[in-house]
């Protein structure tokens, strides 16, 4: 059940019927008829805006259109007063049984909100894809975090979901891995070491090197870079791709693809998507303009290879090969996208760190050019997050020497405290994560505001069954009723948003918007408690009287659902109490 859904299909059929009539012209267009919660709550439930997108092309005024609207729209069961405002808004006020009829359809349809909406589409989310150099830092986390309910919510939305990682073993950064994995190696055969500038010193790596020496013994002692480079290249990579993975499973991220750049070179997968460019007349040889301020790194004032990316929205041609014949950081990137184009996924999302941000016009344009225009690529970048704690900037992870780990973030707070936070900002908005606030139990802290909903609901059903009455969602169905407190109703129609949120969210892809519906639940639940507090007959639990506690349990019960199934694209589990 989804009202919003369900009121607009009676409109639309209304507006249907006055055309048959004659009361509109024929071939109007219905498209962008919407019913949305009106922009104050006085002036009803639901809204329309049907008469005043239909009345430029019926030529007509749109209170015209809106009165013949209102009387058809009257006249079904579930509309108790449909009343025309200002110049042709229209606005509904539903029927009591509506809202026990959600609350009723919560508490027996294990999907309620789930959606239909992507059809099956197969949708590829990649992200985290952090260099495996190291651990996972705060700024990955985030990344991981909106990434993972991303997915989670497409799925939920109806969507094929492959959750993927795109590792970066293929550049010079891995090659300073290695010599960094030598340098603890050295060390763990008792060595003095020195960490030079452009090595990676972190603590997290004394580990690799032990392993290595385990694995090797002395073989490596005293040998020129070239006899040992290329092997511990793989085994660096592969000891930091656990701790990745490990990391991940901190915060409950499974990947379903981890897909290596190395295996791009060396293939012709490289040289094959810049045929499919070239055969659209799309790479040429040619001088970039030099650019205005900041030199980007692919910018030189010689002949390059370049990719024609201006025919497809971006704003100068991008090189794809240097002038000394090797490959641009972006070659290797619009092969990875074509074998994703190739792979048949009906749609791409990137999920990138703010500092990536120059490059979503060029990859944007690759897939286009590579798809023919027939998959969208939709790229969201994450902020940075500032962390404090003790009123403090948070300071750097000893272990990881130069930042703070994603395991320092759980570690404090947890996974699911991390995680909630994480998404209670837009992913374009910068975030400041307060330790202190995160775990502060008040209503400011929104991650306690809804998990303190779900305890307190829990509670109420722990009490009840102590007490002897029933609580399993059959027998709270049958008791619902009709006459529902004003308080209870505006619980009940918040939980009528729930579908219509969940498509939200999914279309724009902007999990955050499920945390923000949560908070909202949640504090209409609190509210309602709180008045229980001055108004017996609000209380959940009635003395004496099971079926009317029954009834106001079912309420709540639903609320629970709900939450759980926010919670759960969110990756948070649901609070059974709170200590």
């Amino acid at each position: 059940m989804n009202i919003f859904a369900d009121i607009r299909v009676l409109v639309i059929s209304s507006l249907e019927e006055m055309t048959r009539t004659g009361v509109l012209p024929e071939g109007l267009d219905f498209a962008n008829v919407a019913v949305e919660p009106p922009r104050d709550a006085a002036h009803g439930d639901l809204a329309t805006n049907a008469a005043m997108v239909l009345a430029k092309p019926a030529k007509m005024k749109p209170r015209d259109i809106a009165d013949a609207l209102a009387g058809l729209l009257a006249a079904d069961d579930r509309v108790e007063l449909a009343e025309v405002a200002g110049p042709g808004f229209l606005n509904l006020r539903l029927n009591a049984q509506v809202w026990t009829q959600v609350v009723d359809a919560v508490l027996s349809n294990a999907s309620f909100g789930q959606s239909n909406m992507g059809a099956g589409k197969k949708v590829n989310v990649e992200y985290v894809s952090a260099n495996p150099t190291g651990p996972l830092h705060v700024g990955h986390t985030r990344g991981a975090v909106f990434g993972d309910a991303l997915a989670s919510l497409l799925d939920y939305a109806g969507y094929d979901v492959t959750r993927e990682y795109y590792i970066n073993d293929g550049g010079a950064q891995v090659d300073v891995l290695a010599r960094s994995v030598y340098l603890r190696y050295l060390e763990a055969h008792g060595q003095e070491v020195a960490f030079e500038d452009g090595t990676y010193p972190g603590d997290y790596l004394i580990d690799v090197g032990e392993a290595l020496k385990a694995k090797v013994g002395d073989e490596y002692l005293g040998k020129e870079e070239a006899h040992w480079l290329a092997d511990i290249r793989v085994f660096a990579t592969e000891a930091m791709m656990d701790l990745i993975r490990s990391d991940l499973a901190a915060l409950g991220i499974e990947m379903d693809v981890f897909f290596s750049e190395k295996s791009l070179y060396g293939t012709g997968r490289i040289e094959g998507a810049l045929a499919q460019l070239d055969d659209q007349g799309l790479i040429y040889e040619g001088v970039l303009e030099p650019p205005k301020g900041k030199k980007p790194e692919d910018w030189e004032p010689r002949e390059q290879t370049l990719f024609k990316s201006t025919d497809h929205g971006d704003d100068v041609d991008r090189p794809v090969k240097k002038s000394d014949g090797s490959w641009t950081y972006f070659a290797p990137d619009i092969a990875y996208h074509f074998d994703k184009v190739e792979r048949g996924f009906d749609e791409l999302i990137d999920v990138f760190g703010a500092d990536h941000g120059g490059y979503v016009k060029r990859m944007k344009a690759a897939v286009s050019a590579l798809s023919a225009g027939k998959v969208p690529l939709d790229i969201k970048l994450t902020q940075l997050v500032k962390l404090f704690k003790n009123g403090e900037p948070f300071k750097m992870s000893k272990r990881a020497g130069t930042f703070v780990t994603l395991r320092d973030v759980v570690e404090q707070v947890g996974p699911d405290v991390t995680r909630f936070v994480m998404l209670t900002r837009k992913n374009d908005a910068p975030l400041d994560f307060d330790f202190d606030k995160v775990l502060e139990q008040s209503k400011d802290n929104p991650v306690f505001y809804v998990q303190y909903a779900c305890a307190r609901i829990n509670s109420v059903l722990r009490k009840a069954d102590e007490q002897g009455i029933a609580v399993d969602d059959a027998t709270l169905r049958a008791a619902l009723g009709t006459d529902l407190h004003e308080a209870e109703v505006a619980v009940a129609k918040k939980l009528s948003e729930w579908p219509r949120q969940v498509e939200i969210a999914a279309r724009t892809n902007e999990p955050h918007r499920i945390a923000f519906y949560l908070y909202d639940l949640a504090a209409d639940l609190h509210a309602l408690w709180n008045r229980g507090n001055d108004d017996l007959a609000l209380r959940f639990i009635q003395d004496g009287d099971a079926a009317t506690s029954q009834a106001k349990i079912a309420l709540i019960r639903a609320v629970f659902i709900v939450i759980s199934a926010g919670l759960g694209i969110l990756g948070v589990t649901p609070a059974k109490e709170m200590r």
